[in-house]
């Protein structure tokens, strides 16, 4: 809020009284300067009376310029003004601000929310946007605020309380922020409309920080992971539990803030819609000329690439196999359905000039943390296909706001290693128990097209 004076406003009454001065003064001017007149005109020492005044006059213009420029044009210290409106502190500039997301449960009775608005705006904190989320209890308002930047977080808090609010929870905005929730909601319903696997990143920005996690049903080996939920979901505080179109349960939880339902009744519409549309992959393809001459096509996998997949692993060796799922050769066959769905991340399939499946590269999403992998045919391994997916896998990661990405192999693995060395992206190992785990830090920008410097590297012995 800020309170404009206009020059109408400004201006003081105009009295018949000044007039009646400023008259009188007028008569006595022409009096004495008649006066003065013939005393100059009349007078012996005339012309030394007319220099002398003419001093006298210039001195005191002076003295009366000197000390209006002192005294009476002067800047103000401060508003004032607008300090004794609010009964408050006056932000020095409107650039030493800070936003901020924040969520206060005020009483659902009349007058509560201005009375809330009245607390903070005493303290100079703007408030940007507002949503409510009815309780049976009370109401849960969210806002985005500017406050001044000596502003703590524990003193608004305190702040809130003093205006009826409880149970308030404050943390640092961005420009992000800005944008208003329901043009927030639709661009995440485009989001998920296009691409079955954006379901898990629109449910966690509309959610914020939180850890998402799709259970299916069954285990590979047909034990059940998940227990069933109702089509409608179901709330319990900070955890939340959705029925997943796709077969399973999708369990969302925020430990930090309670859900409200009016998010929970979000979060239900977007997989309601991505149930109404059915699996469905962004189409689109790169054609690649390998150093032998040889061409491949990169394109998005799915669940309809499956038997093209199995055959792929019929052709690959046991040691191939092994390095890529760490376990029984036998049951790789038995991943590939939860790998080439879209609930659990993305997949990269390249293909020979005559449809056959040489290689696979996985973006998978695992809670608040996000896993590559690889597996390419031994025929057509060290050809360059492996790290062409690696690098378009993390730049998937980077679209999606990933901080970083992982890749669980051995140190035997000499390929996948080189190819994570070979993003030019600061690295992190980690070895327990004979598994090496490499996370690679991502940066915003695009990946170099060589990495033409040795990558920062870090190594952090098994803590077990």
């Amino acid at each position: 809020m800020t309170d404009v004076t206009s020059a109408k406003t400004s201006r003081r009454p105009h009295h018949w009284r000044r007039d009646l001065i400023e008259l009188a003064a007028l008569f006595t001017a022409v009096a004495v300067a008649d006066a003065i007149a013939n005393l100059v005109v009349h007078g012996p020492h005339g012309p030394v009376l007319l220099v002398a005044s003419a001093v006298f006059m210039i001195a005191t213009a002076g003295f009366h310029t000197w000390w209006s420029r002192r005294h009476s044009h002067a800047p103000p210290r401060g508003d004032t003004g607008a300090a004794a409106l609010t009964g408050g502190t006056v932000s020095p500039t409107a650039g030493d601000t800070t936003l901020w997301r924040m969520r206060t449960t005020v009483r659902d009775e009349p007058g509560s929310l201005a009375a809330l608005c009245t607390a903070l705006a005493r303290h100079r904190v703007d408030i940007l946007n507002l949503q409510t989320h009815p309780l049976s209890h009370g109401t849960v308002d969210e806002l985005l605020v500017r406050a001044p930047t000596a502003l703590t977080p524990a003193e608004l808090t305190r702040h809130v309380a003093g205006g009826g609010g409880s149970s308030t929870w404050v943390e640092r905005a961005d420009a992000h922020d800005l944008v208003d929730a329901p043009t927030r909601v639709l661009g995440l319903a485009t989001r998920t409309a296009l691409d079955a696997a954006e379901l898990p990143l629109a449910l966690r920005q509309l959610l914020g920080r939180c850890t998402i996690q799709s259970l299916p049903a069954r285990s590979p080996g047909g034990r059940p992971l998940a227990d069933p939920v109702p089509e409608e979901g179901v709330l319990e505080d900070t955890v939340m539990r959705l029925r997943d179109p796709s077969g399973g349960v999708i369990a969302i939880e925020r430990p930090y803030l309670p859900f409200t339902p009016t998010e929970f009744a979000r979060a239900r519409a977007l997989v309601e819609l991505d149930a109404r549309l059915g699996p469905r992959v962004p189409a689109g393809q790169d054609v690649l000329t390998l150093p032998e001459g040889n061409e491949i096509t990169v394109r998005r996998a799915d669940r309809g690439d499956l038997a093209a997949a199995r055959a792929m692993h019929d052709r690959c060796s046991g040691r191939t196999l092994g390095l890529r799922y760490h376990g029984p050769v036998a049951d790789a066959d038995r991943y590939l359905d939860h790998l080439l769905s879209p609930r659990y991340g993305r997949t990269l399939a390249a293909q020979t000039a005559s449809g056959r499946l040489v290689a696979l590269g996985h973006l998978l999403w695992d809670g608040d943390e996000t896993e590559v992998a690889l597996l390419v045919e031994d025929a057509w391994q060290r050809r360059g296909i492996g790290m062409e997916l690696l690098r378009r896998l993390v730049a998937l990661a980077v679209e999606a706001g990933c901080d970083s990405v992982y890749a669980v192999t051995q140190s035997s693995n000499t390929g996948m290693v080189a190819a994570m060395r070979g993003l030019g992206l600061p690295l992190d190992y980690q070895i327990e128990e004979g598994t090496l785990v490499i996370t690679a830090r991502l940066d915003p920008a695009p990946l170099p097209a060589q990495g033409p410097h040795r990558p920062q590297e870090t190594y952090q012995p098994s803590r077990h």
